[in-house]
């Protein structure tokens, strides 16, 4: 089967200037990138106004949990339709593999987020996925799950011979085609491992020559577990993961770069420079980062532990809950965020009346105070809820990121079973084109942050570029009529044309088809 693309604009993934050109593909390859292509036994798509650029690369994603579930498609449709034909997995240290056969843990890989099916070793997982994935799919071995495996959730320190257990487990991933690692410092069990474990992990991951994804332990100003007088809290977790790369020399990727509530943006410049000064100094650390303000979390994300641990009937005690009232304005003035900022993403089945409000829409509807409101979520949710997080960025963040050197693009989401969708989900990568033609950003260099300079990063082979023998991951699009609606989150964008994974059209004059065309890719 060929397929010949013509009279496009070509945004190659270099960062060249745009340039006319004809793309043919044959089978599943690049065969031939020239004016004035002739191929009689080609199907021709006419592409005359239309971008072609490589199928987009989402840096940070989680959906290597979904390719196994009886519906597995649902869930990779909407990126399809926004362009993306590569995700990278594995990361916050979750995997669906990293597991030992005999582990008494296996229930508990996903860390409470993910639910993996089959959990096991690397090689089970590359066998299950293959001929079932509709995207391709670059994988990380996450930490959290090889930590799992030895002990569970238990926060007792590691011995020496439990993380040479660990170590064994990352051998198998790496030594099979695995391209790095990820550390979660906010998730179970992570969140637990010392300075000794952590240091073995991405030592291991080092002498692979992979890369080592790191979702810090804090992402404002104030987090938990920091010392309240001292500088940004976001900034001494930057220092940790430096510290980190610096010892064990692993390549580095601070993950989903966010800065959560007003108080924490003033915090963007100084850790850029410091991004950009180790570069300076010849280690490699770089960051991904996506074109919302907001982002997905638990509806209990203000709440202290100590309250959490409570009975129901103690949380009510006037005392405690005056406690809690105070603890909470605190936390809201210190992070710079409110109840305005909270949209309920998800309750339960009984009470879909709250998805996509505000906690302080919610109150007014029943004339309750914004905290009153929340608590009454929480109980309802039994603490199990979601909601989306406003002021990660503003409008101004976003594209200073988007034109920093070290930055490429991500979603950091995915589709949710019940309730309110993620945004980014859903229109991400087409919002990104949007926010470059409203700040004249130049086209090929925000499509580079897409594809090539995701590729080089994670040293992703034949793919990211438009080059003859390369992948025909192909996404056209037409750029002066990309659409997306940040209102709607579920909203399919428009402009998205054509979108080719290995040489399958699974979107043709933006009608989507369902195909499993993705790939396994492996590191060489």
């Amino acid at each position: 089967m060929k397929t010949l693309l013509k009279n496009g604009l070509i945004a190659d993934g270099s960062g060249k200037p745009l340039y006319k050109a004809d793309v043919l593909l044959s089978g599943n390859v690049i065969e031939k990138i020239a004016e004035n292509v002739v191929a009689e036994d080609a199907e021709i798509v006419d592409c005359t106004g239309l971008v072609v650029a490589p199928g987009f690369i989402d840096a940070h994603s989680h959906n290597d949990f979904f390719y196994d579930y009886p519906d597995a498609e649902k869930f990779y449709r909407p990126f399809l339709r926004q362009g993306i034909t590569t995700q990278i997995t594995g990361n916050c240290g979750f995997s669906p593999f990293g597991i030992a056969a005999d582990s008494k843990f296996k229930d508990k890989v996903g860390g409470g987020l993910f639910h993996a099916k089959n959990p096991g070793s690397f090689k089970e997982f590359v066998s299950s996925a293959e001929g079932n994935l509709f995207v391709n799919v670059v994988p990380l071995v996450g930490h959290g799950t090889t930590r799992i495996s030895v002990s569970g959730y238990d926060p007792t320190p590691l011995s020496p011979s439990q993380i040479e257990e660990e170590m064994k487990l990352v051998d198998e991933a790496m030594e099979n085609g695995a391209f790095g690692g990820s550390f979660g410092f906010m998730y179970e069990p992570g969140m637990y491992s010392k300075t000794d474990e952590l240091l073995a992990f991405a030592s291991r991951i080092q002498k692979y020559d992979g890369i080592l994804t790191i979702h810090p332990r804090a992402e404002s100003k104030v987090a938990l577990g920091y010392p309240l007088i001292s500088k940004p809290h976001i900034e001494i977790a930057l220092d940790e993961i430096i510290d980190i790369m610096e010892k064990t020399k692993v390549r580095t990727e601070y993950s989903h770069l966010i800065f959560v509530g007003k108080s924490s943006w003033p915090s963007v410049e100084p850790m850029l420079k410091k991004l950009h000064d180790y570069n300076e100094k010849g280690f490699r650390i770089a960051y991904d980062c996506y074109a919302f303000t907001y982002g997905a979390s638990v509806i209990t994300i203000v709440l202290p532990p100590w309250y959490l641990a409570l009975s129901k009937e103690d949380r009510k005690k006037p005392f405690n809950m005056f406690k809690l009232k105070v603890m909470t304005y605190l936390t809201k003035v210190l992070l710079g965020i409110d109840f305005c900022d909270f949209t309920v993403a998800y309750v339960s089945d009984e009470h879909k009346q709250y998805e996509g409000k505000t906690v302080s829409e919610c109150a007014r509807e029943e004339g309750l105070s914004d905290f009153d409101m929340y608590i009454k979520l929480v109980d309802l949710s039994n603490g199990q809820g979601r909601l989306y997080l406003d002021k990660y960025y503003n409008d101004q963040i976003i594209n200073r990121l988007m034109t920093d050197d070290l930055s490429v693009f991500m979603t950091d989401a995915w589709v949710e079973e019940a309730g309110t969708q993620n945004g980014a989900a859903f229109q991400c990568f087409p919002y990104f084109l949007v926010r470059a033609k409203q700040n004249d950003i130049p086209l090929e260099s925000v499509v580079r942050k897409m594809t090539g300079a995701t590729a080089e990063r994670f040293k992703i082979p034949q793919r990211g570029f438009l080059k003859e023998g390369y992948y025909a991951d192909v996404t056209v699009f037409d750029y002066d009529n990309v659409k997306v609606d940040p209102k709607t989150p579920d909203f399919t964008p428009k402009g998205i044309k054509h979108v080719f994974v290995n040489g399958e059209a699974v979107v043709k004059d933006e009608v989507y088809s369902a195909k499993t065309a993705g790939k396994v890719i492996l590191k060489k």
